[in-house]
């Protein structure tokens, strides 16, 4: 049972930023297919809604970079990536000898 709850929240974590990016993109997708309709309307200024679509463009880049960065950490973890995406190995310096007396 242990593990059944703990699959199921990771999903949950999984799934939330998921949502978050598929709202920024439904918001960035909106505000350009009203600022094109509103050509073809005569009696409407077409105006560009810049707040929104940035609002959107920080919630699709928030909910994505946490999912990509939750793929990488996890194919490090299992060696799946190539030697570009690989940690940085830290090199241990040798300490000098003591100078004797």
């Amino acid at each position: 049972m242990k593990l059944l709850i703990s699959r199921f929240i990771a999903i949950l974590i999984l799934v939330i930023p998921g949502l978050f990016a598929m709202k920024g993109f439904i918001m960035m997708k909106d505000d350009i297919f009203n600022y094109i309709s509103m050509h073809g309307d005569d009696s409407v200024t077409p105006a560009f809604a810049w707040l929104h679509f940035g609002g959107g463009l920080l919630i699709f880049a928030a909910g994505m970079t946490f999912l990509g960065g939750w793929i990488l950490a996890r194919d490090r973890k299992r060696n799946y990536v190539g030697p570009r995406f690989k940690e940085k190995q830290q090199v241990k310096q040798a300490t000098p000898p003591e100078a004797g007396s």
